[in-house]
This record gives C-alpha cells, sequence and structure tokens, in this order.
C-alpha cells in the first residue's frame, strides 16, 4: 500500500474521533472489491484425466526431427546437435543435461 509522506498527519485527537462505524464501512468497502466466480462456469473449463478424446482432432502441426537435430535416449527431448554430449555413445544420442 502506498503512502502519501507529503499529506497532513492525523494528530492522535484526529485519530480518536474516528468513530467505530466509520471504521468498520472502511473494512467493508477493501472486501467489496472481490469477484465473485461462478463455480459451474469454473468446473466446465476442467478436463478430468480419463475424459474421452477420441472425437478431439489434433491442431498442432507435428514436424519430424531436422537433419540437425537429434532425440536424447534418456529424456527423449529433440534437440540441437550443439547439445550433443560428445562421451555418448553411437547409436545411442545423449544431450549434455543428461549426461551431466
Amino acid at each position: 500500500m502506498a503512502t502519501d509522506y507529503d499529506a497532513p498527519r492525523k494528530s492522535e485527537e484526529d485519530i480518536s474521533e474516528d468513530s467505530i462505524e466509520e471504521l468498520k464501512s472502511r473494512r467493508t468497502d477493501i472486501g467489496s472489491n472481490d469477484v465473485d466466480e461462478d463455480e459451474n462456469e469454473a468446473a466446465e473449463s476442467f478436463e478430468l484425466p480419463g475424459a474421452d478424446l477420441s472425437k478431439e482432432e489434433l491442431t498442432v502441426l507435428v514436424v519430424p526431427a531436422q537433419e540437425d537435430e537429434f532425440t536424447c535416449v534418456s529424456c527423449f527431448l529433440v534437440k540441437h546437435t550443439s547439445q550433443l554430449s560428445p562421451e555418448s555413445e553411437p547409436g545411442a544420442p545423449m544431450c549434455l543435461d543428461c549426461m551431466a
């Protein structure tokens, strides 16, 4: 919360004059900014792990590994050949991250 140091400060007399009703109304005003979310709408956006996705179509273009890429045998990620570990065995390429 920002503090305005140039604003005039309240004296002890001014602070004691604040009524309890005024303080209560300030407290309820702070909480009025909360957003009420409909539970049903939120539940519709979640998918369960066992949901049937057989009728869904793939919307991502899948590109095979390029000539300058390899698939790590440890983490199964496709990486650029600059990430190929020099200590990996022939036929079993491993990335630098997995060899570390």
